[in-house]
């Protein structure tokens, strides 16, 4: 057995991290949460005083020591998550410790988002996004999802034409109220529409919050199941139809959260302060039926889970593509032929609870809606 434990030890990818950042953090507390695979073996950072990391990640020094404790600590990969790397990154250490010796240099936000599916939207910069080479989807892909959305939207609703008609009975003799739920919602480029879905809870005697968690009491027994298998979204093949709607997307938030989204959402960068229009980058792409959010991560119940799942919904806008798109639909039939559970294994959740921070939103803050 300790011969065993030594050779995975020894087969785990050691990691150096440049830089104590939020997204310092992060990283090591996503793979603190993925054991086998990688270790890090510690942080350079000029604050050799800082607070520990999650599974006791030591601070190995200054920057003015990075050659020696490269040479000490034998990383595999070096993650470079400084603040601002101009005039501080140390190219020459690196070029003679690192390339020299094949250990590889990388990004830490490229291999945040490698690693999680989603993205670093914390040290997101705003120089970042207006430099980069592509963020969003190419016309071609766009071009070959909405031929494909439409062709399938097309058999859909053929084929699914007496399943559709058996849950409008049934949805009609459990409880009274209409067969479809209506309401606006935000599209490609900001532009409303109205999304259409089986109605899936009781109508409601007054006002209450959009949030999942505070509406089960009101899901009927045939909303339940409606609700595992995704199949409430079946009238949504008539929304893609009509353009509106895409088959693979993120999800279209209501009209009426799109003022509290923008505004929440301009103010999550801890890396240069900036305000960041990322709900705007949401809505470069058409929305989905299904989407990279909803096969990875579960319903949102406040703001931190529905920004946990806006990291999935731009990781999925900057490298859309028909292999993307794929891996959408094969999740999304699973969870209809098997019922509803995330993709991952929960770590994502536990990480996002274990770093959830105040956004300074006033405590009543409740009109949002899961999905």
């Amino acid at each position: 057995m300790r011969k065993r434990k030594r050779s995975r030890r020894w087969l785990r990818e050691r990691l150096l991290i440049i830089g104590r950042v939020p997204l310092t953090e992060q990283i090591v507390a996503e793979i603190d949460t993925r054991p086998g695979g990688r270790l890090v073996v510690g942080i350079v950072d000029d604050q050799a005083a800082c607070p520990a990391l999650p599974g006791d990640c030591p601070v190995l020094g200054p920057m003015s020591r990075l050659a020696e404790i490269i040479s000490e600590s034998r990383p595999d990969r070096v993650l470079v998550a400084l603040s601002e790397r101009r005039c501080r990154t140390p190219v020459t250490a690196l070029v003679e410790s690192c390339v020299a010796r094949g250990i590889i240099v990388e990004d830490a936000a490229s291999f945040y988002e490698r690693l999680t599916g989603k993205l670093a939207i914390e040290s997101l910069t705003p120089t970042s996004l207006v430099f980069s080479r592509r963020f969003g989807p190419s016309r071609g892909h766009q071009l070959i999802a909405r031929v494909v959305s439409l062709a399938i939207a097309f058999v859909g609703v053929v084929a699914c034409a007496p399943l559709m008609a058996l849950i409008a009975a049934a949805i009609k003799l459990e409880s009274d109220g209409p067969i479809l739920f209506v309401q606006p919602r935000v599209g490609a480029g900001g532009r409303p529409f109205t999304l259409m879905k089986f109605r899936t809870m009781r109508t409601a005697g007054q006002h209450t919050s959009e949030w999942e968690y505070d509406n089960r009491d009101r899901v009927t027994r045939v909303g339940r199941w409606l609700r595992a298998f995704r199949l409430d979204e079946l009238p949504q093949f008539v929304n893609v139809l009509r353009g509106e709607m895409n088959l693979v997307g993120p999800r279209p938030h209501p009209v009426s959260n799109f003022e509290l989204f923008t505004v929440v959402c301009r103010n999550l960068n801890e890396l240069t302060g900036s305000a960041i229009g990322y709900y705007t980058l949401r809505t470069m792409v058409r929305p989905g039926m299904t989407g990279w959010a909803q096969v990875r991560y579960r319903y949102a119940n406040n703001i931190e889970e529905e920004i946990e799942k806006l990291r999935y919904d731009l990781y999925y806008v900057k490298h859309a593509g028909p292999l993307l798109d794929l891996r959408v639909l094969a999740s999304t039939v699973r969870v209809v032929l098997f019922g509803h559970r995330a993709v991952d294994d929960g770590s994502a959740s536990r990480v996002a609870a274990k770093h959830a921070g105040p956004l300074g939103l006033p405590p009543d803050v409740t009109s949002a809606h899961a999905a």
